[in-house]
């Protein structure tokens, strides 16, 4: 039998970087160089193929360019491998990952993105760890199949499902938590999968998406809001959807300058979508009076879905179906990403 491939794709982050003898500063290397630092890769039983990014970046630089990037070397490198794990920085993984959710319809390989806290040169870097197991993962088979057909986030001995995860530690190793949905592994002396969490495997071909639609808003609710803030968010040009970050399960301002300013994007032909900026939980209008109102004038919510899920399924639906099935997608599951369909 040939041996299984996995194809590792490097964008950067802090994972690659190294201390500069000279000048003791952290400085990015080169994936060759990365690989020097984890020898313990030759020991893994399959082919490690590398492709990086003609230029790497941080991950507060990434854009959805990058994602179309990403998708493109996936596709073209699909049939060739068994697997695939991406070296990224850590500060906007888990909207990566919820993009290529969407983006890498009817996956039947896993793709997993990694990273770290510290750099491969740190003494206790945990890049090493996370890149080993990343790996194994991406390298499960199961009577001939991938084991894992879906795009996933592996830090700090967790696997999750990549469009239900949010970075919520700048500091500790265990950086990632996915609030409304369990771990779908997790890695200790032996690596526990559990299968009835995973999308279901599919044999269906695949389809590579590279079209997202940027025209979208965040609106982050907070107690003195004026009108002023809020009119110049809804006033964008070419404005397609407003994010509003409200309170609790989606409760909002009763102002009637709020629900206006609201009521007039909506009319103006944009949608507006209600995700709480609690972790856990869900958007349930119309639980409350405070966001009865909300409810009432046509804006949809988000259920269970983060912050990072809902405007990445927002990029991609507005780029691939007319408003109204904009509308009608956003309140279903299509990835994963989301265990109600509510209100």
């Amino acid at each position: 039998m040939s041996k299984s491939r996995a194809l590792i794709i490097y964008t950067g982050g802090t994972i690659g970087m190294v201390k500069d003898a000279a000048s003791g500063a952290l400085m990015p290397v080169n994936i060759e160089l990365l690989l020097q630092h984890i020898p313990e890769l030759n020991r893994i039983d399959a082919e490690l193929c590398i492709e990086a990014f003609e230029t790497t970046i941080d991950s507060s630089d990434i854009t959805p360019a990058h994602w179309i990037r990403l998708v493109e070397i996936i596709e073209q490198n699909y049939d060739a491998f068994d697997g695939f794990v991406i070296l990224h920085g850590s500060d906007t993984m888990a909207y990566t990952a919820s993009a290529l959710s969407f983006m890498l319809e009817n996956l039947g390989k896993p793709v997993i993105l990694t990273g770290a806290q510290l750099p491969i040169g740190v003494l206790r870097s945990d890049a090493k760890e996370n890149f080993i197991t990343a790996l194994e993962l991406a390298l499960l088979k199961e009577n001939g199949w991938s084991k894992i057909n879906e795009v996933c986030i592996y830090f700090e001995y967790h696997l999750l499902r990549g469009n239900r995860t949010t970075k919520y530690s700048a500091s500790n190793f265990n950086a990632f938590i996915s609030p409304n949905y369990p771990a779908l592994a997790e890695a200790g002396v032996n690596i526990q999968i559990h299968t009835n969490l995973l999308l279901p495997i599919t044999k269906a071909t695949p389809a590579f998406h590279k079209k997202l639609d940027e025209n979208i808003a965040v609106l982050r609710l907070f107690p003195g809001i004026t009108p002023q803030h809020v009119k110049a968010i809804c006033g964008i040009p070419n404005l397609k959807a407003l994010i509003i970050e409200t309170y609790g399960s989606g409760n909002a301002p009763t102002a009637s300058w709020f629900v206006e300013y609201l009521r007039q994007t909506i009319a103006g032909g944009a949608l507006v979508v209600n995700v709480s900026q609690c972790l856990n939980g869900a958007v349930e209008q119309g639980k409350y009076k405070t966001s009865q109102q909300l409810l009432a004038i046509g804006v949809i919510g988000a259920g269970d879905m983060t912050l990072e899920t809902t405007l990445c399924k927002l990029m991609f639906l507005l780029a691939h179906a007319s408003m109204e099935d904009v509308s009608l997608l956003l309140a279903a599951d299509i990835s994963g990403e989301r265990s109600h369909s509510e209100n």
